[in-house]
């Protein structure tokens, strides 16, 4: 039976490009920088003839457990990996450029990927400052706008208390965060509050509105 080498062709081709986009699923992980990651392996079996690598965006063999020897660690990460049970490792003092994609492979006569982690680093967020800018009132009502600044933005919003009843009238969110990182004011149990996050750490100011509407601040919408 003849088939067409263009045909083979296209179909590695199409092998290859739908490994391409359809990696093996990767855990998201976010990190604080400076702090360490445990990267289980997860594996069941190895055969003693095996090698088990773990590695860094695909390219980078960073941990090489080789049948009858020693780990090997890769001189970009001397001194900052801790050998766990199974081929696991902890990676210490991650730094942004350790953003990545690291997977475990079992290499013998074929390679087959067994766990992958999506590793994000993150710096801890920067501390914010909730200000009143401005207070109007009368025997019924109480305006509050306010200002939250962190070190790359800010949310200006205004709060209006109405026979007790307090609501908040846009401007809940900064449009000119970093995707990664939010920052968010809203109304909680009779205080304003603004809050700065990120994946691993936040950090918030605190306003009471019946310091600013005494009459008025009561329940919150």
């Amino acid at each position: 039976m003849y088939t067409n080498p263009g045909t083979i062709l296209c179909y590695m081709l199409i092998v290859n490009y739908l490994k391409f986009i359809l990696p093996s699923a990767v855990t998201p992980v976010f990190v604080q920088k400076g702090e360490d990651v445990v990267l289980n392996a997860t594996i069941a079996d190895v055969r003693e003839e095996d090698s088990v690598i773990w590695k860094f965006n695909e390219t980078l063999n960073f941990v090489r457990f080789l049948p009858g020897k020693e780990p090997k660690v890769s001189d970009d990460y001397s001194g900052r990996v801790e050998f766990l049970e199974k081929y696991s490792v902890k990676l210490k003092n991650l730094q942004e450029a350790d953003s990545g994609v690291y997977t475990v492979v079992v290499s013998g006569d074929t390679d087959k990927q067994i766990t992958g982690y999506k590793i994000t680093v993150q710096d801890p967020v920067s501390p914010v400052k909730l200000s009143v800018d401005s207070v109007s009132s009368s025997s019924d009502w109480c305006n509050l706008t306010v200002s939250c600044r962190a070190q790359d933005s800010h949310i200006n919003s205004t709060f209006r208390c109405l026979n007790h009843t307090c609501s908040q009238e846009g401007g809940e969110r900064s449009q000119g965060t970093p995707s990664a990182v939010d920052l968010h004011v809203y109304l909680s149990t009779g205080s304003i509050i603004c809050n700065h996050s990120n994946q691993v750490s936040w950090t918030k100011d605190i306003k009471i509105i019946k310091h600013f509407c005494p009459r008025l601040a009561g329940k919150t919408e």
